[in-house]
């Protein structure tokens, strides 16, 4: 299933709880030794990768009630676990939890944090 969005910019997506948004690498149109795949066989693979853009803030925390230090304030906010992915790193997930958009004739995909198998993380990447 894919859903088209229309929108003023991808800055304005805001991710929820543990989701992350991955732009799917181009997907490999021919073998090692030069044979080439139809596209129902890239369609078919259980495991893909791809750039994380945007991360979401991580599982939330409940707060705990702190009866015996009344000189604390009493602020509802939440707090979140932060989640592993940084934006930039490449994500290899599985895509059967994957939710395909497309905005602006791209595509992307929402995954859960479960869904990631592995991040290789280049510090030099966007320098």
């Amino acid at each position: 299933m894919s859903l088209g969005i229309e929108g003023k910019d991808l800055e304005n997506f805001i991710m929820v709880g543990d989701r992350v948004l991955i732009k799917p690498r181009s997907p490999q149109n021919k073998t090692k030794s030069g044979l080439y795949l139809p596209p129902n066989i890239q369609e078919k693979e259980k495991v893909l990768s791809g750039y994380v853009v945007k991360v979401g803030p991580g599982y939330p925390i409940p707060a705990i009630a702190e009866a015996d230090e009344p000189w604390k304030s009493k602020g509802d906010d939440v707090k979140y676990v932060p989640l592993q992915p940084m934006e930039g790193d490449l994500a290899v997930y599985m895509q059967n939890s994957a939710i395909e958009i497309e905005f602006k004739n791209e595509k992307y995909v929402i995954v859960p944090h479960s869904a990631i198998l592995m991040l290789i993380r280049d510090e030099g990447f966007f320098d």
